[in-house]
């Protein structure tokens, strides 16, 4: 068993998981009581827990928010891209227009991908076909969570 399942206080709504040692940490200090134990096994006082329950209440709209869809920003489309230019996979730092604004495309997840400086010069106020340029992916709007950076998740 390498996860515990944590409840918020109540027990019925689940939040989450985290490791046993991060669960056992929750145990010691007071901020979690043991749900559900592991039959048979026991660590220092406490039964080993396949799931905890908070003792007091977390305020969990943030769970809801990050399964709605973010604005479209230069930010948010670099992170969705993983700063990498669509055209060349090279570290992509500006935001390219697909179908560019001046002939009618819009600011969308769809329209919108991160492009290399050189990238972005190059096809200039050109669709990617005019401009000789392969498109490698396929934009679409993620989630909020997908957009979190990877050391807060």
């Amino acid at each position: 068993m390498s996860e515990v399942i944590i409840f918020n206080a109540g027990g019925q709504q689940v939040l989450g998981t985290v490791t046993v040692r991060h669960a056992a940490g929750m145990l010691y200090r007071r901020v979690a009581l043991v749900h559900e134990p592991e039959p048979g096994m026991t660590f220092g006082p406490y039964p080993l827990p396949r799931s905890v329950v908070l003792v007091r209440w977390i305020y969990t709209a943030w769970v809801y928010e990050t399964r709605r869809q973010p604005v479209c920003s230069r930010t948010a489309i670099l992170r969705r891209d993983h700063y990498r230019c669509a055209y060349c996979w090279q570290t992509g730092t500006t935001m390219d227009h697909i179908l560019p604004k001046s002939r009618g495309g819009s600011t969308s997840w769809i329209n919108c991908v991160a492009a290399c400086q050189e990238c972005n010069g190059l096809k200039a106020d050109k669709t990617p076909a005019e401009a000789g340029m392969r498109l490698d992916i396929h934009p679409q709007a993620p989630l909020a969570s997908q957009l979190v950076p990877r050391r807060y998740r």
